[in-house]
């Protein structure tokens, strides 16, 4: 079983090859250049890398969202263009829980933050249970203080990652009440890489979805959106 990951939920463009439990290739980038610019290069950079062609894949695993509204597009149109032309499954992973998956094997609480501006984040609350995560809080759009009354209420430690710690440390620095960590620079941004992992299980329970009904989770509307909503409540 060969999966297609496709990482570009946030700022970084991450991309990996999976075969079984193998990660055979992963390519992530973190700098600059649009996620247009990368995506597919970097696919086709792998591929002839690794020598595997395109269409012994059986899946194309892609971060589904919350995130960047034109990351997840571009991501979710790959997916979707790749998976269509080889006639083979969409397998959609939530980017917190993708995020939450780099920190395999702690028992803290672990609190993928991603920067939704407004004072708000993308945030979810997770938690390995032997090699399982499970999540402790759904995914949401929520502001940051009410954020952290949720970890406060849990009393347990936590350890946070995401684009939104560098945004956002200070205010949760100084309004938690329990033990916290921040994750080190290596596993704080999305990796292909983990999200393929969680997308080998999802495969193997059968949790996949065709091309056409594939679709990205953008849990609020976009900026775009919510400004012409303004406009015509104010003009009401």
């Amino acid at each position: 079983m060969k999966l297609l990951v496709l990482e570009s939920s946030g700022l970084v463009a991450s991309v990996a090859l999976m075969e079984e439990n193998s990660m055979i290739c992963e390519f992530t980038m973190n700098h600059k250049k649009t996620h247009s610019q990368t995506l597919l290069p970097m696919v086709d950079e792998m591929m002839k890398i690794t020598g595997f062609n395109k269409k012994e894949l059986d899946a194309v695993a892609i971060s589904k969202g919350p995130g960047s509204f034109t990351g997840l597009r571009i991501g979710s149109a790959t997916a979707k263009g790749l998976a269509q032309a080889l006639n083979i499954p969409v397998v959609s992973i939530s980017s917190l829980e993708g995020l939450a998956a780099n920190l395999y094997g702690t028992s803290d609480l672990i609190c993928p933050i991603m920067d939704a501006r407004r004072s708000q984040v993308y945030a979810g609350v997770f938690q390995y249970e032997g090699d399982r995560l499970h999540a402790r809080m759904k995914d949401d759009a929520i502001a940051v203080a009410d954020l952290i009354e949720v970890l406060n209420e849990k009393g347990e430690p936590v350890i946070f990652l995401g684009d939104g710690v560098p945004v956002y440390q200070k205010l949760l620095e100084e309004g938690l009440k329990v033990p916290f960590r921040f994750a080190p620079a290596h596993m704080n941004r999305q990796r292909a890489g983990a999200v393929g992992m969680l997308a080998v299980q999802y495969y193997n329970e059968g949790r996949v979805e065709s091309a056409r009904d594939h679709k990205p989770e953008y849990l609020r509307k976009s900026q775009a959106e919510r400004e012409l909503m303004e406009k015509q409540n104010g003009s009401n």
